[in-house]
């Protein structure tokens, strides 16, 4: 799988490109990225920082969405989360502008958050699960909640609920550049759940703890 950060060039052309708030150019556009991409058998995971950045992305991906086994996760953040201090994209109007997609398109839907070191960071309240399972229910589409690694050990029973909501729902473990946490954190969930539940987006020195 091969992530890619999209947002809107701030002038023009006004097109997508592979950037990552605050920045807002780059020398590379997402067309010029999934041309380079084509010629693998890898899948695609867009991050999507604005919602102006989706309708013109998703208009790119006509041939890849003409390989069915090729995976394609579409990921946002639409709700906010344990000290996030982004604004969350509109899920509604997110969620027009990917209703269509093949059946089998992930959707990674996720929260904002932040994590200080040094501070008692909150997990995943109750609010915020229920809140996520009310959107995700009527998809169609599989149901990914990226998960900050850090939040985990406070949040395994609210997460551990909503995974046992749907057989749609995984969880995908990241983590912030500079964030702190113990593998046992993780381990626990890989006790409770079946290997298939989780994924983890984490550098590979991380992994090989689990």
């Amino acid at each position: 799988m091969i992530e890619a950060d999209v947002i809107i060039r701030d002038h023009d052309p006004m097109e997508p490109i592979m950037a990552h708030p605050p920045d807002t150019d780059s020398d590379i556009t997402l067309k010029e990225w999934l041309e380079k991409v084509k010629m693998t058998s890898k899948g695609i995971k867009l991050d999507f920082k604005s919602l102006e950045a989706v309708s013109p992305s998703l208009a790119l991906l006509e041939d890849l969405l003409a390989e069915p086994e090729r995976p394609l996760w579409i990921n946002a953040d639409i709700l906010s989360g344990p000290s996030g201090r982004t604004a969350p994209v509109d899920f509604q109007a997110f969620l027009s502008l990917v209703s269509s997609l093949p059946a089998q398109t992930v959707l990674s839907l996720g929260w904002t958050t932040g994590w200080t070191v040094g501070t008692n960071n909150p997990g995943y309240s109750w609010d915020m699960v229920h809140a996520m399972e009310e959107k995700s229910r009527d998809l169609k589409h599989p149901v990914t909640f990226p998960v900050r690694a850090a939040l985990l050990a406070q949040s395994f029973f609210q997460l551990s609920w909503l995974l046992q909501q749907s057989d749609r729902y995984t969880l995908t473990v990241w983590t912030g550049q500079h964030d702190e946490f113990a593998p046992q954190d993780l381990k626990r969930y890989r006790k409770h759940f079946d290997v298939s539940r989780i994924y983890y987006d984490l550098p590979n020195s991380q992994t090989a703890e689990l």
